[in-house]
């Protein structure tokens, strides 16, 4: 499912080819957990539909990983 975001951070509207049915969507639109609704997404991807924040402009923002 192709989800469209428009970013917390910055107003830029992204969107992201994500692995979700209609039903989950609706699950988490209703109040379920971000990581109860979309088991099977990675931390950036469920990002991205909380905030609209694309790994990216997560990166460019608050800087990536540091060891």
């Amino acid at each position: 499912m192709i989800v469209i975001r428009e970013s917390l951070v910055s107003g830029k509207v992204s969107s992201m080819d994500l692995p979700i049915t209609d039903e989950q969507l609706k699950a988490w639109n209703e109040g379920t957990l971000v990581h109860r609704a979309f088991p099977d997404l990675n931390a950036c991807e469920r990002e991205f539909i909380m905030t609209g924040i694309t790994p990216q402009e997560w990166d460019d923002t608050f800087g990536g990983d540091e060891a």
